[in-house]
């Protein structure tokens, strides 16, 4: 179980979640820059200030990298708009029908085609084209999943695509489950590649740890400039928590 409150250090709202944890971890999150530290249940809120406070000028850095970073305007489903598929750009195409047909998504080069009902409204192709991506998603991510257990010694008991906030991946060690974030199919494949390594290389270890490094640094050298390209990338349109 783990209980959460916020603290103020130097004007800054800081999220506070206590766990049964080691280790004090501190994390800044798009798309405002907000702070939060897991910490162990022990560690008082004196000692969280102190964390923070060495910590300000990190901090600084990256709420300004958040604020200045590339934001998606709000989509509203309609042809002509840019839609992201496994890195590239592409444009979307509308088509309506009447009729019990089935309503699907076809790509296209340079095209994503939409096959809508009449009526079906934003929120209604929104949900046809959503399915597509998570069909997508699964197809690369299954063989990366297949590829990565059996290349690091380790297996899932199960692992699933939702839509996180905060997270691109993330990984419960205790039921060894993993979640793929579904804005992930926007994004280059070696970057998705990048997320399934890093989640169940917390298989192996549950903390970004000198062992964690360690083997994302043997087993995928060019991890650190994924990451880069991954959170390089627009911050997609969507409501984010206060």
């Amino acid at each position: 179980m783990s209980t959460d409150h916020a603290i103020q250090v130097r004007g800054i709202k800081v999220q506070v979640v206590r766990k049964a944890i080691k280790n004090l971890h501190l994390g800044v999150y798009p798309p405002n820059g907000r702070v939060r530290v897991a910490a162990p249940k022990a560690v008082s809120n004196d000692a969280v200030r102190l964390a923070v406070i060495g910590k300000l000028g990190w901090i600084g850095r990256q709420r300004r990298k958040f604020l200045g970073q590339a934001r998606q305007s709000r989509r509203e489903m309609v042809s002509g708009e840019s839609h992201y598929f496994l890195g590239r750009r592409y444009r979307l195409r509308v088509v309506e029908f009447e009729g019990s047909a089935a309503q699907g998504v076809k790509e296209r080069p340079g095209i994503i085609e939409l096959n809508v009902r009449v009526g079906a409204g934003t929120s209604g192709r929104e949900a046809v084209l959503d399915a597509w991506y998570r069909e997508q998603l699964r197809e690369v991510a299954g063989l990366l999943m297949e590829k990565w257990q059996r290349k690091l010694g380790v297996e899932a008991a199960d692992w699933g695509i939702k839509r996180m906030k905060t997270k691109w991946g993330a990984c419960n060690a205790d039921s060894r489950r993993v979640w793929l974030n579904l804005e992930l199919v926007k994004s280059p494949p070696q970057c998705i590649e990048y997320i399934v390594v890093h989640e169940l290389v917390h298989l192996v270890t549950r903390r970004h740890d000198e062992r964690f490094f360690s083997l994302m640094d043997r087993h995928l050298p060019s991890w650190r400039a994924r990451r880069e390209l991954l959170n390089s990338a627009p911050l997609p349109h969507v409501v984010w928590p206060c």
